[in-house]
């Protein structure tokens, strides 16, 4: 736990972290305070006698010149009311530092899991769930935190621990002994129970939230499908494992966290109670003479207890959040795709020389594939689905590494030194149009610099301009989520505006216009091809029609490019 942990934190963090630890200590020095000096207190309330017998005592008499013992101990007594005052001061300021070291952590590990993310490569990407690095970063990193805030409190606790042992012991060797020796068996015995299965239940309690994003995600992402099946039944049966799985797993923790808290109260009460037994049984008689160390033990266990409570509670959420710890950890570790900002130009032509492509070892989806593209070509790409079509294009565009062969624009090798700049230089077009809930304009500009000017100009290349002035809100028109407000024809020219929008030199066309009828197919493909007169295009297609005015077709048979059309 502490490497990982270590990984995590930055330099600055653990020198905030250091300065925590001394506050610690000096808090801990603070409490320790606060119990011992109950017991001179009480002993010089019960006799006045002691202020002559007790040299100190006498000196601080002497020094604020006191005329009666009844001054000096109301002075003593408003002396430890101040203290108290000071003690609730300095233990609220450590709790606030704790608090904005901890908490800030939620925003600094969501920073960087969002920016890992999204320097995954697309290959890593793909492989993983979104709703999961979703619960990652929304949910994971406020249990890291809590985790966290548990170990640091901790470490302050048993500074407590010490400081009142070392009192307790002074006291009274043989009592504190026996008091810790009972204390250590009852601990052990909690956390060989309670905390075992507050950890199994940590591991439940993120398998079913894991479950819970996923089934919400695919919900609202297939709502139209969902309603037109009718099956909110199965979804809702789903759904409901899911979370009554993920509040199992809490209420069992919970409650389980609550036992050490009522095991040790009744252990505590239990050795006051045995400790007055003990001074009857000794003395034979009342425990008059011995009310000051009474006091002392029963403040010091009054304020010991709640420390070794606080130790298990810390140990258990330790144990129930620690998942989160492996799962950021291993995110984190993950090392992106390191892209450099060296500028590459294609004024040529691609090639792509002797390429090769596998998913899985050893099972080729491309292979041996030779093939030049130059600036201007307008190059279709056809076959069934499976074939690796989109795979090519993918490996063009600079999204996948092929697994062996290189790929050069204008005699230089694309790499990931250049292969950002090279990124920048195209416009792509998907099949399955994503919009977010915003304007037209936020939906064009996405990821880019807003100019209102360059949007509404795409737009009107894209022949969507005239519409949304006429009929709609202009740029500022809402689409809704998943662009719900639009039509079919409208999304996807929407979407060639945002391609548009970065004035790219290569268009990317990926079945872009197949979920369309064909008149609307027809308009856009005719668009397309006026848009990039002077561009270079590529598109994959399935249907025939959209790729006549190709100059280029390949197809793709057993994983190599075959000419159709040149």
């Amino acid at each position: 736990m502490y490497k990982k942990l270590n990984i995590l934190m930055s330099k600055n963090d653990k020198m905030f972290l250091l300065y925590l630890l001394f506050f610690s200590i000096f808090i801990a020095a603070i409490e320790t305070i606060g119990v011992a000096i109950i017991m001179p207190f009480i002993s010089v309330a019960s006799d006045f006698n002691i202020i002559e017998t007790n040299k100190y005592y006498k000196q601080i008499y002497d020094f604020f010149n006191f005329t009666s013992n009844v001054d000096f101990v109301i002075f003593f007594g408003m002396s430890l009311i101040f203290f108290y005052i000071m003690r609730s001061i300095f233990n609220l300021s450590y709790f606030y530092m704790l608090s904005k070291f901890s908490k800030g952590r939620t925003h600094l590990l969501s920073y960087k899991l969002f920016e890992n993310y999204l320097g995954f490569s697309y290959r890593e990407f793909i492989k993983r769930n979104s709703s999961e690095l979703a619960k990652t970063i929304i949910n994971e990193t406020q249990y890291l935190t809590i985790m966290i805030s548990a170990v640091l409190l901790m470490l302050s606790e048993v500074f407590v621990l010490i400081f009142i042992y070392i009192i307790m012991l002074y006291v009274s060797l043989k009592i504190t002994l026996v008091m810790t020796l009972i204390l250590l068996v009852n601990a052990l015995f909690l956390v060989k129970t309670i905390s075992k299965k507050i950890k199994t239940q940590g591991k439940l309690r993120e398998e079913f939230q894991k479950k819970f994003y996923e089934v919400i995600n695919s919900t609202f992402g297939n709502f139209k499908m969902i309603k037109l099946q009718s099956n909110d039944k199965i979804i809702i049966d789903k759904f409901s494992k899911a979370s009554y799985g993920f509040a199992k797993s809490n209420i069992i923790s919970e409650t389980l966290s609550h036992f050490p808290r009522l095991f040790l109260e009744t252990i505590g009460f239990g050795l006051v109670a045995s400790i007055v037994i003990y001074f009857i049984y000794k003395n034979q008689t009342d425990i008059s003479d011995t009310m000051g160390i009474l006091s002392m033990f029963i403040l010091g266990l009054y304020r010991l207890m709640p420390s070794v409570n606080r130790l298990l509670t810390g140990y258990n959420q330790i144990q129930y959040y620690y998942k989160s710890l492996d799962i950021i950890h291993h995110d984190l570790s993950y090392d992106g795709e390191g892209l450099g900002d060296e500028n590459i130009e294609f004024s040529k032509k691609i090639t792509l020389k002797n390429l090769s492509f596998e998913y899985v070892e050893n099972k080729k989806v491309l292979g041996g594939i030779e093939l030049d593209i130059l600036k201007g070509d307008k190059i279709a790409f056809i076959g069934p689905s499976g074939s690796g079509k989109s795979t090519i294009v993918d490996i063009i565009m600079g999204l996948y590494k092929p697994t062996s062969g290189t790929i050069h624009v204008d005699d230089r090798i694309l790499k990931e030194s250049n292969i950002k700049s090279w990124r920048k230089k195209i416009g792509y077009i998907p099949q399955q149009v994503y919009l977010f809930d915003g304007t037209v304009a936020q939906n064009v500009s996405f990821g880019l610099e807003y100019d209102e000017l360059t949007i509404k100009k795409v737009l009107k290349k894209a022949k969507i301009l005239d519409f949304l002035e006429t009929d709609q809100d202009g740029i500022n028109t809402f689409v809704g989520e998943g662009g719900v407000k639009l039509s079919g024809g409208q999304k996807q020219r929407v979407a060639i505006a945002r391609a548009l929008y970065g004035n790219p030199e290569i268009l990317v066309l990926d079945e872009a216009t197949s979920a369309l009828d064909e008149k609307i197919e027809k308009e856009i493909m005719k668009e397309i091809y006026e848009i990039s007169i002077d561009k270079t295009l590529l598109i994959i297609a399935h249907r025939l029609s959209t790729i006549k005015n190709c100059n280029k077709v390949y197809k793709i048979e057993n994983n190599s490019l075959v000419l159709v059309v040149k």
